[in-house]
C-alpha cells in the first residue's frame, strides 16, 4: 500500500499502514501514539434535522423504484439481485434477496403512510415467502423472514395496520418456525458452536450475525428447537453461541492469535475442522483473501452486533444467567461491535463509502486514496456503496447504545453514521434516473467471479445496484426517519413484546 507524506519536525516522512513512519533517507522511525491517520471525515456540525430534506428525496425516489421493478421485472426469472445496464436481474446461490424485495415496499409503507405499498408487501409476503420460512439450506432467515414478517408484526404493533388477531398469529407462527429452521444449521465446536453456511459445515460466515435476529424473534415469542425425544433447545442459547463464535473467530483485534493483525479487520468465512472442532483459518468467498476485508463482510458485523447489543439491553436476566450473564455477553459484543466501526472508519476514504475489500490488490495504484473522496469512477477498484448502506446503521446503532451507556466516545459514531448517509443519499450514489431499477448505485456483488456488470468503455464494474444495498439504505433511513418524528426506536424486535 502507497503510504502518504506527512511533515514532522521539517522532515518529510511517509505514514504507514502500522501506523508508525519511516523517511525515506535515514529510515527513522516514530510510533504514533495518536489514532491512525487513515480515518473518515466525520461532520461534528452534521445534524439529525440537516438529513430530513435528504431523507425525504429518497423515500420520493424509493417509490417510484418499486412501482417500476413490479411493472418491469419478471418474477419468473427468480427473485431480483442487483441491476444490469439498470435493469434488475437474478444471479446467485439462493433467493437469498426476496425478503428485501418485498420489506422495501413494507419500509416505503412504513416511511410514507402510501397503503399501495402495504398491500403490495403483504400480498407478495403471503405469496411468494413460505418456501424461505421452511428452507434448511441457507444462512440467511434473517434477511428473508425477518425483513417481511417480522416487519409485518412490528407495523400491527406500532398501529400502522389494523389489528387482526389471526393475522398476528400467522406472523407469529412463521417467526416461530424460521428461527427454528436456521438454528437446525449447527456446527458444534470445541467452545461452543455456530449456524454453518450453505457452504457446508465447516463454514462460518460473517454475514450471519444478522440472522440471529430470526433466532432472537422465534425464542421471544415462546418457541425453541426441538428435536429427538422432544429434546428442547434454547434457541437464544443458539444465538448467543453463534455471535460469540463469530466475535472470537470472525473478527480479529489484534492480539493472541491476532497479534500479527489489525484491530477490527474481519474474514468473510472462517474454516474449522469438522472432526474435532477446531479452528482452522480464515477465508473469503466474496473478498480478495482471507487475509484482507470485504467491507460487506464489515458491515455486516458492525451492524449484527450493534443490534444485538439493543436486543441484549431488554433481555430478561434469568435467560441470560447460564450463558455467561448479561455483563459478559455484552463485553463480547460490544468489543466486536468496536472493533468493526473502528476498522471501517480507519479503512475508508474520506466520504465514508469504502472500497470493497481494504486489501483488494489494485488499491496501491490510486495513491492516496483513504485521503479523498470515494471514486467509483476509477479505472482501478470497485466501490461497493451496499457496505455503506449497511454499515451506517451499526454506526448509529453503536453510538446510540453508548450513548445510553454515558460512554464518552458515543458521538464518534453517531456522528460517523450521520456523515456516512448524509453522503449515501447524494450523487454519485443516489440514483435520480427513473428509468433505473436501482435506489443506490456503484453496489458491488461478487468481485472474485467477476459477476457485476462493467460499462462499455469502462475497466471495473459500476453504476449498478443491489436489493440488499437498496434494502438497507431504505432500512437506515427509515431508521432515522422514525427518530426526527419521534415514533417508536426501530429495532427488530419491535414487534414482539
Amino acid at each position: 500500500m502507497t503510504p502518504f507524506a506527512k511533515e514532522v519536525g521539517g522532515e518529510k516522512v511517509f505514514i504507514l499502514k502500522k501506523y508508525q513512519t519511516q523517511t525515506l533517507l535515514n529510515c527513522r522511525t516514530i510510533e504514533l501514539s495518536l489514532p491512525s491517520p487513515f480515518i473518515m471525515i466525520i461532520d461534528y456540525h452534521l445534524n439529525l434535522s440537516d438529513l430530513k430534506g435528504k431523507i425525504a428525496r429518497l423515500w420520493e425516489a424509493s417509490g417510484k423504484k418499486i412501482l417500476r421493478m413490479e411493472q418491469e421485472y419478471d418474477l419468473s426469472n427468480g427473485a431480483p439481485v442487483f441491476t444490469i445496464k439498470g435493469k434488475y436481474s437474478s444471479r446467485g446461490w439462493t433467493e437469498w434477496t426476496q425478503g428485501f424485495q418485498y420489506g422495501s415496499a413494507l419500509l416505503q409503507f412504513d416511511a410514507t403512510g402510501d397503503e399501495w405499498f402495504l398491500n403490495y408487501g403483504r400480498a407478495a409476503t403471503l405469496a411468494k415467502m413460505a418456501p424461505h420460512v421452511g428452507h434448511f439450506g441457507v444462512h440467511d432467515h434473517g434477511f428473508n423472514n425477518v425483513s417481511t414478517y417480522g416487519n409485518l408484526l412490528r407495523l400491527m404493533k406500532e398501529g400502522k395496520i389494523p389489528f387482526n388477531d389471526w393475522e398476528k398469529h400467522f406472523y407469529e407462527l412463521a417467526l416461530k418456525l424460521s428461527g427454528a429452521v436456521q438454528a437446525k444449521r449447527w456446527t458444534t465446536i470445541n467452545d461452543g458452536g455456530f449456524i454453518h453456511s450453505f457452504n457446508g459445515p465447516h463454514s462460518l460466515f460473517v454475514d450471519t450475525i444478522r440472522s440471529l435476529r430470526s433466532l432472537i424473534l422465534s425464542h421471544e415469542l415462546g418457541y425453541a428447537l426441538w428435536g429427538e425425544k422432544d429434546h428442547k433447545t434454547s434457541l437464544l442459547k443458539k444465538a448467543v453461541l453463534h455471535a460469540k463464535a463469530t466475535a472470537a473467530y470472525s473478527i480479529f483485534y489484534g492480539d493472541g492469535r491476532d497479534s500479527f493483525d489489525q484491530w477490527g479487520r474481519t474474514a468473510h468465512e472462517c474454516i474449522f475442522n469438522t472432526t474435532d472442532g477446531n479452528y482452522r483459518c480464515p477465508n473469503s468467498q466474496q473478498g480478495y483473501t482471507g487475509f484482507t476485508t470485504w467491507t460487506r463482510g464489515l458491515a455486516w458485523a458492525m451492524t449484527g452486533f450493534a443490534e444485538q447489543l439493543e436486543y441484549l439491553e431488554t433481555a430478561a436476566e434469568e435467560a441470560l444467567h447460564e450463558l455467561g450473564g448479561r455483563k459478559e455477553i455484552e463485553a463480547i459484543y460490544s468489543k466486536a461491535a468496536k472493533a468493526s466501526c473502528d476498522f471501517y472508519l480507519a479503512n475508508t476514504p474520506t466520504d465514508g463509502i469504502p472500497f470493497w475489500d481494504t486489501g483488494a490488490p489494485g488499491l496501491y495504484q490510486l495513491g492516496n486514496y483513504l485521503q479523498k473522496k470515494s471514486d467509483p469512477y476509477n479505472d482501478i477498484e470497485p466501490i461497493d456503496s451496499s457496505a455503506a448502506a449497511i454499515g451506517a446503521q451499526g454506526l448509529l446503532r453503536f453510538g446510540q447504545y453508548l450513548k445510553r451507556k454515558k460512554a464518552d466516545d458515543w458521538k464518534k459514531y453517531w456522528q460517523a453514521g450521520l456523515t456516512v448517509v448524509s453522503n449515501l443519499l447524494d450523487e454519485p450514489y443516489l440514483s435520480t434516473d427513473p428509468n433505473h431499477h436501482g435506489l443506490i448505485l456503484h453496489s458491488i456483488y461478487h468481485q472474485p467471479n467477476g459477476w457485476d456488470y462493467v460499462p462499455e468503455g469502462r475497466k471495473i464494474a459500476c453504476g449498478e445496484s443491489s436489493m440488499w444495498g437498496d434494502y438497507h439504505a431504505r432500512e437506515v433511513a427509515l431508521y432515522l426517519h422514525k427518530i426526527i418524528e419521534d415514533e417508536p426506536y426501530y429495532t427488530f424486535f419491535g414487534g414482539i413484546g
